[in-house]
């Protein structure tokens, strides 16, 4: 729940809940500095939330947990991503 916790890191992993997704993708995405980035998806893969899979010469992440998926798809559908 922690990594979770912080609005960027949710943001993160709720767009790599759809799409599969390099650094660069996600750092255009958010317009945050790649920096940053790749810190908040430490924290989510040091979690056990996020896995990377080096593809050439990046690196796409992707939600593996399944604790985290259900959460996810509950905040979605219930509170912060309903389609209005």
């Amino acid at each position: 729940m922690r990594a979770l916790g912080h609005p960027v890191r949710l943001m993160m992993a709720k767009g790599l809940m759809s799409n599969e997704c390099h650094v660069d993708k996600i750092v255009k995405k958010l317009g945050l500095p790649q920096s940053t980035v790749s810190q908040h998806l430490g924290v989510l893969k040091a979690a056990g939330i996020i896995k990377g899979e080096r593809r050439g010469v990046k690196v796409c992440y992707r939600v593996i947990d399944p604790l985290a998926q259900e959460l996810l798809t509950i905040i979605r559908r219930r509170l912060l991503w309903r389609k209005r």
